[in-house]
């Protein structure tokens, strides 16, 4: 049984544990490196390495997207971003860009998602994904599912990616006619990725709804302000390891259907990404980490998508920092700082290595020790 704290006469809360609480312990073996595989698959389509973008207008354009699918990895261009709000959004990147300190303000940030969505601009940059030669990614909130999906389905995306900072199964609204998930996935011929959550019910009641993947957390980062602005805050070792517990009796339940989990939270190194997995994830959400990358179209700026949100912000403004290389780089490296900023998967090839497992299923298995 987990932990249960008495905060206080008649109200209790269960202990939650962070990527930075838990430790990987080596198992008996070793591997070799070379005879290590990251691939995974998300229905029909296949992957080299367990990264999917966060589809933050700070590192995700048509040719980021489609440079991070080359590379192995799943791209996803959220299409109530810039992108498709201006014909060259560059200007208005490159304008952000170089705002000095004090004048680089979340107001400023709302202002130019003031632009309304150009339905003919999703469908342009659904079809500059398709030229690019990959799987083709596009995110959606919930709120707008309904209104935009004609235009994305008619496009011709491979992966509709619905995603909010809390996206339950069963959402009560008095004044709109709510996202029925379950009937909306059913009706369509292709997988559908939705989140993020953050436990067991939620996740197990995500993937009653048919969805082939869930996001589990909210897309915490040193910039995000979500805990401040609505008090939630994510243990993303808990909250993983729940959604993989929900992700098992789903299993039981169906009689094998697999729903793939996306840690989206915390995850700035190798080491984040191999407590991920070792959780029981099947891949990750990059933002930040991918914004010190030269093809980020945000020059080293970053932030998450609920920062622009048009009455209540959470997430900061802020520069990640100096672009570190190219993306090839921060994916494979090779990489000359020691922090695991660089080489990213590299890194969790050779923790995989170190622990003696050949594969990421395999790896899920992996012991995990309490250390702080």
């Amino acid at each position: 049984m987990r932990d249960v704290v008495e905060i206080g006469l008649g109200k209790t809360a269960q202990r939650g544990y962070h990527l930075d609480d838990i430790a990987i312990v080596p198992s008996r073996r070793t591997r070799d490196v070379d005879d290590v595989s990251t691939a995974w698959q998300l229905d029909a389509y296949q992957f080299g390495i367990p990264c999917v973008g966060h589809p933050s207008d700070a590192t995700m354009s048509p040719a980021s997207a489609v440079r991070l699918g080359q590379l192995g990895g799943l791209g996803v261009l959220n299409v109530e971003g810039l992108w498709t709000r201006y014909e060259n959004p560059t200007k208005v990147l490159e304008e952000l860009a170089d705002l000095d300190e004090e004048a680089r303000t979340t107001k400023r940030l709302q202002e130019v998602y003031a632009e309304p969505i150009r339905p003919d601009l999703i469908a342009e940059r659904v079809r500059e994904l398709r030229a690019g030669g990959g799987t083709v990614a596009v995110r959606v909130s919930p709120q707008h599912t309904l209104a935009l999906a004609p235009v994305i389905l008619d496009a011709g995306v491979d992966i509709l990616v619905i995603q909010g900072t809390i996206v339950s199964a069963e959402h009560v609204s008095t004044t709109d006619e709510p996202l029925n998930l379950k009937e909306f996935i059913a009706d369509l011929d292709l997988p559908v990725i939705v989140g993020g959550c953050t436990d067991y019910k939620t996740a197990l009641h995500l993937m009653r709804t048919g969805a082939a993947g869930v996001i589990v957390g909210i897309g915490g980062d040193d910039w995000s302000t979500t805990e401040s602005v609505l008090g939630i805050r994510v243990p993303m070792a808990t909250a993983i390891a729940d959604a993989a517990a929900a992700r098992r009796d789903y299993l039981d339940e169906t009689g094998g259907r697999y729903v793939h989990l996306i840690a989206d939270g915390d995850i700035q190194t190798s080491g984040d990404i191999a407590k991920a997995l070792g959780c029981g994830a099947d891949a990750v959400m990059l933002g930040e980490p991918l914004a010190v990358c030269e093809e980020a179209p945000a020059g080293g700026a970053w932030w998450h998508s609920a920062a622009s949100h048009p009455s209540l912000p959470r997430g900061a403004f802020e520069v990640a920092g100096e672009p570190l290389g190219k993306m090839e780089k921060l994916l494979f490296g090779p990489a000359d700082e020691p922090y695991g900023q660089l080489n990213l998967f590299g890194g969790l090839r050779r923790a995989m290595a170190k622990c003696g497992y050949r594969d990421l299923k395999e790896f899920q298995k992996v012991a995990l020790i309490l250390d702080r």
